[in-house]
C-alpha cells in the first residue's frame, strides 16, 4: 500500500527541485570594463536568476588572472529568454541581465577603475546594495573602501558618478511622498564629504522642495516648489 504523506511529499521536493538548479554556475561578462573581463561563480541559480555566495574572478583584458573578490549574496536577474546552465561558461552581455550585478568605473576620481559588486538588497526599500572596491595603485589590487560601500548600500542601489563635478549621487525615499537626493563630493586622501541635499515632499500641490548645499564650508538653504 502506497504511504500518500510520504508520496505528497516526494511530489513538493520535486516541484521544488524543479525551479532550482543545484551546484556551480560559472558567467563571463567583457563588456563591462575599459580593462577587465570577470568570471562569476556562483551557488545557486533558479530559471531567471541567480543568487547566493559567488567568487568574482578578474582578469586583465589580456586574459592573466589579477584577483579573485567574493560576494555573501550576488544577485543576477537576466533578461526574458535567458536560461542559465550548469554546464561550462556562459558569456554574459550587460543587455542580458537587469540592473547590473558588476559595475566598473572611477569611483574615487584617482584615473584608475574601481568595481562595485552586488551583495544582497539591503538598500532603502529592499534595494540593491553593493561591495565596493577602490583600485589601489601602490599594492597593485582592489581595496573594499568602507565609505563607497557605505553610500552604495544605504541608499536606492548604486550610486551615480559625475566625473566633471567629481560627485556621487544618491537617492532615497520614504513613502509615496518623500523623495531625497544626497551629493557627495571625494575628497582625495581623506574621503567623502556631503555637500548637498535635496528633500521634496510631493504630498501637496505644488510641492514643498528643501535643497542645503554646502558652499564655502557653510550650509545655504533654500526653499522650492519644483523639485
Amino acid at each position: 500500500m502506497i504511504n500518500t504523506s510520504i508520496l505528497y511529499r516526494s511530489l513538493s521536493t520535486l516541484i521544488l527541485l524543479g525551479s532550482l538548479c543545484f551546484g556551480q554556475y560559472r558567467f563571463a561578462i567583457e563588456d563591462a570594463s575599459r580593462k577587465y573581463n570577470a568570471e562569476i561563480t556562483v551557488e545557486e541559480c533558479q530559471i531567471d536568476a541567480c543568487r547566493n555566495k559567488a567568487a568574482i574572478v578578474l582578469f586583465s583584458k589580456s586574459g592573466d588572472k589579477l584577483q579573485t573578490l567574493t560576494s555573501g549574496d550576488f544577485i543576477m536577474y537576466f533578461k526574458e529568454g535567458i536560461k542559465p546552465s550548469n554546464t561550462g561558461v556562459a558569456t554574459l552581455t550587460r543587455g542580458m541581465v537587469h540592473d547590473d550585478p558588476l559595475v566598473f568605473g572611477d569611483f574615487n576620481f584617482d584615473g584608475t577603475e574601481d568595481v562595485a559588486i552586488r551583495n544582497g538588497s539591503g538598500g532603502n526599500y529592499g534595494s540593491a546594495s553593493f561591495d565596493v572596491y577602490v583600485f589601489n595603485s601602490t599594492k597593485k589590487q582592489f581595496v573594499l573602501s568602507k565609505e563607497l560601500t557605505e553610500i552604495a548600500s544605504s541608499y536606492q542601489g548604486m550610486f551615480d558618478v559625475d566625473a566633471r563635478r567629481k560627485r556621487l549621487t544618491t537617492y532615497a525615499r520614504s513613502g509615496a511622498s518623500l523623495h531625497y537626493t544626497y551629493e557627495y563630493q571625494v575628497i582625495p586622501h581623506k574621503g567623502l564629504d556631503l555637500v548637498y541635499e535635496k528633500i521634496g515632499d510631493l504630498s501637496e500641490e505644488p510641492p514643498k522642495v528643501t535643497i542645503r548645499e554646502k558652499i564655502n564650508n557653510k550650509w545655504v538653504v533654500k526653499k522650492s516648489t519644483e523639485y
